[in-house]
């Protein structure tokens, strides 16, 4: 009797192993269909990612949309079950499913799987902004690594998801080259949302230190303390200094990840000018403003941000950019003007001078449509997305 016992959860166990999500199985994805997986194509400390192919529901609402390829997130087999990863996983597809900006990963949804938790989204067919920088890194040659011009294409692209971002009231908290993923149009996308929090939340501490990447982490971060969008905004312009120069300003190869935390909280970053020959005299003063220790001297949002950088590398405006600063408005009046947004943790977040215009036009509408409002919202935000993805995109 008992070596039936035990027989029989074996071959439970077997069937289990089996259906586990993983090359060539097919994993249903609610109502929107099935995707069927194929390779990997990476891997980190919350999650494996496969390639897969959306077949979308013949009787659901994406009925007649050809099938394509998209990138399956599954949570990580080695913390299967832990609650803390799974509330991880859970609050990354939270955040994903209040975005949609062109430079953001476009999310179809999080399912699970006979227990294993997974997220369908864009495949992106490209390489990260890391993988991009270290094969121009091995080229060598003389700085910058990447050209002034592609450098700015690219930034301009990570301010703009982070202005939409940052309006919705979430800070990214992991902002870094990695992350940043460059489509084979030369289109960027921000992914990986895992550890993105609201605002008022408190950094929570993983293992005696602050989850993040140590050498793009803002001091405050490093230190633990809440955090706010500047903490973004410092590392988006260590990723700027990455493409100029190769390297990041407090990392190298002698260092542990607690010396390049210990090394934000009181070394200042070299000049750009003493590493990259020819680079103008306004970019030392940019990157000192952007790199401060504290906070409260440095640029307060994306766009001031940007246009500094612009300025001091002598760049015209360009319309993509000037699409970016509508898309981010209209991301803060959708999260004004939808009521689950207003409840939530998004809510009340402070209006400014530059708002203005755009919530004077919304709340012109009659009060008894709020849904016109959303819909007039969300149609404007389709305008301004489609100029960034024209203006941005290669050829």
């Amino acid at each position: 009797m008992a070596v039936s016992s035990a027989a029989a959860v074996a071959a439970a166990v077997a069937v289990k192993l089996r259906q586990r999500i993983g090359p060539g199985s097919e994993v249903t994805l609610g109502d929107l269909g099935k995707c069927v997986v194929g390779h990997t194509i990476g891997e980190g400390g919350m999650g494996v990612v496969y390639r897969g192919w959306l077949y979308y529901n013949p009787a659901g609402r994406f009925a007649g949309v050809p099938e394509h390829p998209i990138a399956l997130k599954v949570l990580h087999p080695l913390i299967r079950g832990k609650p803390r990863a799974e509330r991880l996983f859970r609050h990354e597809a939270e955040v994903l499913s209040k975005l949609s900006h062109p430079n953001i990963v476009h999310y179809f949804g999080m399912f699970d799987e006979d227990g294993e938790l997974c997220i369908a989204m864009e495949l992106v067919q490209g390489e990260s902004l890391a993988e991009l920088l270290q094969r121009a890194n091995s080229r060598g040659g003389a700085l910058p690594r990447l050209p002034v011009a592609q450098a700015w294409h690219y930034l301009a692209q990570l301010l703009g998801a982070l202005s939409s971002l940052h309006a919705l009231g979430i800070v990214h908290r992991d902002v870094k080259s990695a992350n940043v993923l460059i489509r084979t149009d030369d289109i960027a996308k921000l992914t990986d949302f895992g550890i993105a929090r609201f605002p008022t939340e408190l950094a929570k501490q993983s293992g005696g230190m602050a989850p993040g990447t140590g050498a793009y982490m803002a001091p405050e971060q490093v230190m633990g303390q809440p955090l706010d969008p500047r903490a973004d905004l410092y590392a988006a312009a260590i990723v700027m200094f990455e493409m100029l120069t190769g390297i990041t300003p407090f990392d190298s190869p002698t260092r542990t990840e607690l010396a390049v935390r210990t090394a934000q909280l009181d070394e200042p970053a070299p000049p750009i000018t003493q590493l990259v020959p020819g680079m103008p005299a306004a970019m030392d003063l940019v990157f000192a403003r952007a790199l401060a220790k504290h906070r409260d001297l440095r640029y307060g949002t994306a766009r001031e941000l940007g246009d500094a950088f612009r300025a001091a590398l002598g760049l015209p405006d360009s319309p993509g950019w000037r699409a970016q600063a509508e898309l981010s408005k209209v991301a803060k009046t959708l999260s004004m003007a939808m009521p689950q947004l207003a409840e939530g943790p998004y809510g009340h977040l402070p209006e400014t001078a530059e708002d203005a215009p755009i919530l004077q036009r919304t709340s012109a509408l009659p009060p008894i449509a709020p849904s016109q409002a959303v819909a007039q919202a969300q149609a404007q935000a389709e305008r301004y997305a489609t100029d960034v993805m024209t203006a941005f995109k290669k050829g």
